[in-house]
C-alpha cells in the first residue's frame, strides 16, 4: 500500500517485568497518621481573587482546582493554595510560567505590534522561521505557521498528500494527534473520537508495547528505565515507507523543544531523519502557536493552491516563541530536562520496585509515565476508581500529574522544564505516600 507514514516521538513503549503477583492485606494494627511531604519554598507572592462563581463543567478533579496564577513550576488557586505543576498545561508551559523573560518579550511586543496579516512582511516572522530552521537538520528548512498542534498535523497530511499523490496515512494504535475532524482520523484512541465517520483514508497499526503487548523490546524503547526484553525490531521503518513511495511526519507537539533531554527533538533520539516535523505547545509556552517544517522539494508542491492562515505566525506569537527559544538555551532547560528527569525516572523506578500496583516506568527527560496495575503478574490496569483516589491524593498533597494510556491507566509527568531536583523530591514522597495510602485502603 502506498503511503504516508506519521510517527509520535511521545516515549511511550512499555517496559516488561516478569515478577509473580503477591497478596496485599490490609493490616488490623492502626498506625499514627502519616507526615506529610513540605512543599519547597517560595518567594513569589500572589494576587488575591474573589470568586463570582464556577460556570464550566469540570470533571478531571472531583472538586475542581480554580487556578488563579502562575509562576514559573507553581499554580495559585483561588484560596492562594500552591501546587507543584508537573502537567504544565498538557506539557505546553515549557519554560514556567509567566517566565519573566518570556513576559518581558511579550509586553515589549504587545506595545509594537500585536497582529498583521502574513501576506505582508515583518521581522518577527522571519527572524523565527530562520532561528528555528537552524534548530532542524538540512534539509528540513521551509516553515509554515500554525495556531496549534492539531492545525499543524491537518496542515502536514495535506501537503504530504499533494507532494506523494498518495491519500493513506499509518499511524500507531493508542496514538493522540489533535481533535480536529482531519486529526481525530489520526489519533488512535477511543476516549477522543466520536461515534461518527472521521477522517478517510488513516489506518492504525500496532505499537510495540514492551510492557503489555505482543512484542517490542530493548530496540523499541529510549529511556534510562530499560527493559530486559530483547527483541529484533527492525529500526528501518522510515526506509520501507519510503520504498513504497510514502513520506515520513514527525509529531513534536509535545516532546519537541529539548523536553526530553538528551535531543533537541524527540526523533533525534532514534536515528532518524522525518520529511516533515510538526510541533506546537512548548512551542511558545502556553502561547497559541504550532508549525510545520518541511523540505523546499515538498513545500514547491503546496503551491498548486492558496494556503491562508488568520493568525499563524502573527507577531505577538512569533516574539514569545522567539523568546521561548532563547530562554531554554539561556537557562540550560534542555539539560536541565536530562538531569531532573533521568533523577525522577530512576527513583520512579525504585517505587515500581516497592509497589505491586506499579507496572512500569517509562520516557525520557521530563516526559515520564507511570503506568499503574492490579498486580504485575496480570498486568491489568488500575481501575479508573482507583486511578482517581491516587490522582486526589496526589492532588490534595499539593502536586498537579496529568493521566493518560488506553484505558486511563498512566499517570502523566510532563513539568515545566525548569523544576529543580527538590520540586522532584517532593513529588515523590506525595507519591509515595498517596500510593501507600491507597495500598492500606485495599
Amino acid at each position: 500500500m502506498d503511503s504516508i507514514c506519521l510517527s509520535y516521538f511521545s516515549t511511550v513503549n512499555l517496559l516488561c517485568q516478569g515478577m509473580q503477583g503477591v497478596l496485599c492485606q490490609k493490616s488490623a494494627v492502626k498506625h499514627p497518621p502519616p507526615v506529610l511531604p513540605q512543599i519547597p519554598p517560595c518567594d513569589f507572592k500572589p494576587e488575591p481573587y474573589q470568586v463570582r462563581g464556577l460556570y464550566l463543567r469540570v470533571t478531571y478533579y472531583k472538586k475542581p482546582v480554580f487556578i488563579n496564577q502562575g509562576y514559573m513550576q507553581w499554580l495559585w488557586d483561588v484560596d492562594g493554595r500552591r501546587y507543584l505543576d508537573l502537567f504544565a498545561g498538557v506539557a505546553t508551559v515549557s519554560v514556567g510560567h509567566c517566565n519573566p523573560k518570556v513576559t518581558e518579550t511579550a509586553e515589549k511586543q504587545l506595545r509594537r505590534l500585536w497582529h498583521t496579516t502574513a501576506i505582508y512582511v515583518y521581522p518577527q516572522m522571519q527572524e523565527y522561521a530562520e532561528k528555528l530552521a537552524s534548530l532542524l537538520p538540512d534539509p528540513l528548512k521551509v516553515v509554515y505557521f500554525t495556531n496549534s498542534g492539531s492545525e499543524a498535523n491537518d496542515l502536514a497530511v495535506l501537503m504530504a498528500r499533494l507532494y506523494t499523490g498518495n491519500f493513506d496515512v499509518i499511524t500507531l494504535r493508542g496514538s493522540y494527534h489533535g481533535g480536529s475532524p482531519q486529526a481525530t482520523g489520526l489519533t488512535s484512541n477511543a476516549d477522543y473520537k466520536y461515534p461518527i465517520p472521521s477522517s478517510m483514508g488513516c489506518h492504525n497499526t500496532m505499537c510495540p508495547d514492551v510492557f503489555r503487548g505482543l512484542w517490542g523490546g530493548s530496540h523499541c524503547r529510549d529511556s534510562p528505565v530499560q527493559t530486559i526484553r530483547e527483541c529484533s525490531c527492525s529500526p528501518d521503518t522510515y526506509q520501507l515507507v519510503r520504498e513504497k513511495g510514502g513520506i515520513c511526519i514527525a509529531d513534536e507537539v509535545q516532546t519537541g523543544f529539548g523536553r526530553t533531554g538528551s535531543h533537541f527533538w524527540g526523533f533525534q533520539g532514534h536515528n532518524v531523519f522525518p520529511d516533515m516535523v510538526t510541533m506546537a505547545k512548548g512551542i511558545a509556552n502556553g502561547f497559541p502557536m504550532g508549525a510545520v517544517v518541511t523540505t523546499a522539494e515538498i513545500a514547491r508542491s503546496f503551491g498548486k493552491g492558496v494556503h491562508f492562515n488568520t493568525f499563524g505566525g502573527n507577531p505577538l506569537a512569533c516574539a514569545v516563541a522567539s523568546s521561548v527559544l532563547d530562554t531554554i538555551k539561556e537557562d540550560k532547560m534542555q539539560e536541565n530536562s536530562a538531569e531532573v528527569g533521568t533523577y525522577l525516572l530512576t527513583e520512579l523506578a525504585k517505587l515500581r520496585d516497592k509497589y505491586e500496583i506499579i507496572g512500569d516506568v517509562r520516557g525520557k527527560g521530563l516526559q515520564i509515565g507511570v503506568e499503574m496495575v492490579k498486580d504485575k503478574a496480570s498486568r491489568d490496569p488500575l481501575p479508573p476508581e482507583a486511578m482517581a483516589e491516587i490522582f486526589e491524593d496526589t492532588k490534595d498533597m499539593g502536586v498537579l500529574i496529568g493521566k493518560g494510556g488506553l484505558y486511563g491507566q498512566t499517570f502523566r509527568i510532563k513539568p515545566p522544564m525548569c523544576i529543580t531536583k527538590n520540586d522532584a523530591d517532593f513529588f515523590l514522597a506525595v507519591f509515595n505516600q498517596a500510593v501507600q495510602n491507597y495500598m492500606e485502603r485495599r
